[in-house]
């Protein structure tokens, strides 16, 4: 007869796990409870707590109402009734009731020892929060004796008016006495539940671990690539078969791993790369395999079985020497087709080598560098844009400084206009520079905001003064309309202030004499502030209108030189807007006008550094 052992098979040993999974479900259970009572007897006891403040506020309003407005025997008899109120109506265990006037000065108290407070003002900030008009105002303060107390303070309201306050500091301490009881009941609950939950860890412990131990041996074993070690079979339960299902994968999995190493490598390179375009050859330098990227950057649909010279057209020793175990870094250009526009990808060609083998294949990897390519032409455009709006000026001050050299010195109406004509010159190159200076902060993030709360309507008002003069000489009419319902905005003055400078300098200057500028704000639907600059000008061409905030980049470039632009303002408008996080956007039609319009977000102050 075989002994009776329950212990051997896994249908016994997950229903012990299932009651002690049930006894820690248990605990958890009694956690939940403890907490969920705490929290029940804390809102219990500020409901209470608030019930009775509210009760007080409504009762106290006419007592002091009559106190601050009756003298003599009638003020004392008011001062009595308060007393009484808060001493009979409103007497909790362990607390102190405040009633205060408009001021904050202390009417009564229900606790005898604080009868000296009387008369003095309480500075609590909730007394102060309460006296705005602030009713929910509550917080947990532990006192110098380290009892934790729940302090209150609600406005009295008489009438519409705030006459007074409430103040309540009342002891939570039987309270959380109750609940450390509680807390240690379910303590030694927990050990004892944790005490036996151990004994049956221990008994399960040495008919589970042999079997895993041997099963962990087996798997270092496979994974540090010896597949001659087998596990032992110790029965034939769950574990027994799991071993032996363990022992025919170990052989099955020796045989795959030496067929599939190859391959695998090969798939791994090409995954480590799939954001780029990836072609993998054979021996031979013939692709095997391509990804899509790859098909997209060459313009090829059909790739295996072609060489990587022929893919990439280049010669055929990069790819030799790269079979050979080389690395190779190459820049090529795919010319333009149809409607696509030309492509600038380096290609790196490395090996795939094998243990047993060297050299197998080689991995080709295509990244576009168009964009890169793009950014780098955008520099040297924006390099020979300075170095012309430098070069020009400079060439005008050297002819005059030469012209003075000369002899222009000995003819003053001459030297003073040659002066001032290097004059010109040298303040449009300090603009240049100036502005140069504000772009580059904003790239090197480098500008920080300085932010205050500004009235819009007057800063509108400002830039309409500061070029009022320019406006009466160009006999231009200029308005100025700011919805009602307009809040103050934390923004940067200076910032925004330049920002419509540029704006109502440019309505200014190309717009004919007796023209008309506006500049209006805004809340639009999303509750964003909107600023607009529309004028009666020339306009600008629709071919112009996506470049038109380009560094230096102007519509007419010899009038807007001649007028003094540096083909930057709106630059430095655009990087100013977008550090408020904002957004600029300009409509035009030639002939008819131009309109600017600003969006902002409106922020609150403290709500981000400024």
């Amino acid at each position: 007869m075989k002994p009776f052992r329950p212990f051997r098979t896994i249908q016994m040993k997950l229903i012990v796990m299932v009651l002690l999974l049930i006894l820690i479900a248990v605990q958890l259970i009694g956690v939940y409870f403890i907490s969920t009572m705490k929290s029940s007897l804390i809102n219990s006891f500020t409901s209470n707590i608030n019930a009775q403040a509210q009760l007080l506020t409504v009762l106290a309003g006419p007592a002091i109402v009559k106190q601050q407005t009756d003298s003599g025997g009638r003020s004392e008899d008011a001062s009595t009734e308060l007393s009484q109120l808060v001493s009979s109506l409103f007497s909790i265990n362990g607390a102190e009731t405040q009633v205060l006037d408009a001021s904050g000065r202390v009417l009564t108290t229900s606790m005898q020892s604080h009868q000296s407070y009387v008369g003095r003002k309480n500075t609590s900030l909730l007394v102060s929060r309460a006296l705005q008009g602030i009713s929910d105002n509550s917080e947990e303060i532990i006192d110098e004796d380290n009892v934790r107390k729940k302090v209150i303070a609600k406005p009295v309201i008489s009438g519409g008016k705030i006459v007074g306050a409430v103040y309540i500091v009342a002891s939570m301490k039987e309270m959380y006495e109750t609940i450390d009881r509680v807390n240690r009941i379910f303590v030694s609950g927990m050990l004892l539940a944790l005490g036996l939950t151990a004994i049956l860890g221990i008994l399960l412990a040495g008919t589970i671990t042999q079997p895993i131990k041997a099963l962990t041996r087996q798997a270092s074993a496979v994974a540090e690539g010896n597949f001659d070690e087998r596990v032992p079979v110790f029965g034939n339960d769950e574990l027994g078969q799991l071993s032996m299902a363990f022992n025919e994968m170990t052989d099955r999995l020796s045989e795959a791993l030496s067929v599939n190493e190859e391959e695998k490598e090969k798939i791994a390179s090409i995954l480590a790369n799939m954001s780029d375009g990836v072609l993998a050859t054979d021996e031979l330098g013939r692709v095997i395999v391509a990804n899509r990227r790859a098909r997209s950057m060459l313009g090829l649909e059909q790739i295996e079985g072609m060489t990587v010279s022929e893919c990439l057209n280049i010669d055929k020793e990069s790819i030799a020497e790269t079979l050979q175990g080389k690395e190779f870094t190459l820049l090529i250009e795919r010319p333009a087709k149809d409607d696509e526009e030309s492509l600038l990808f380096r290609v790196t060609l490395t090996p795939i080598r094998r243990r047993d083998k060297g050299v197998v294949g080689a991995i080709a990897v295509l990244h576009d560098a168009t964009e890169a390519e793009k950014l780098e032409q955008a520099r040297r455009e924006f390099v020979a844009n300075v170095s012309h709006e430098l070069r020009t000026p400079l060439t005008t001050i050297k002819s005059y400084a030469e012209a003075l050299d000369d002899g222009a010195l000995s003819d003053p109406p001459l030297a003073e206009r040659f002066v001032g004509v290097i004059r010109s010159e040298t303040e449009r190159m300090i603009r240049l520079v100036t502005d140069l200076l504000h772009l580059s902060r904003f790239d090197s993030k480098q500008a920080p905001l300085r932010r205050q709360m500004v009235d819009v309507e007057e800063i509108m008002e400002d830039v309409v003064d500061r070029f009022s003069l320019q406006l009466r000489q160009k006999a231009i009419t200029a308005g100025v309309q700011v919805a009602s319902n307009l809040p103050q905005v934390w923004l940067d003055r200076d910032g925004i202030d330049q920002v419509l400078d540029n704006l109502v300098s440019n309505a200014i200057k190309y717009t004919l004499d007796g023209g008309r500028v506006n500049l209006s704000a805004r809340l639009n639907e999303g509750g964003q502030l909107e600023i607009a600059v529309q004028d009666t000008g020339i306009g600008i061409p629709k071919k112009d209108i996506e470049r038109i905030f380009e560094r230096f980049y102007r519509v007419d470039k010899a009038r807007s030189r001649g007028m003094g632009g540096t083909g930057l303002g709106l630059s430095i408008a655009r990087e100013i807007i977008r550090a408020h996080g904002g957004t600029i956007q300009l409509e035009s039609e030639v002939g008819i006008g131009t309109k600017v319009t600003v969006t902002l977000p409106v922020t609150q102050e403290g709500s981000e550094h400024a």
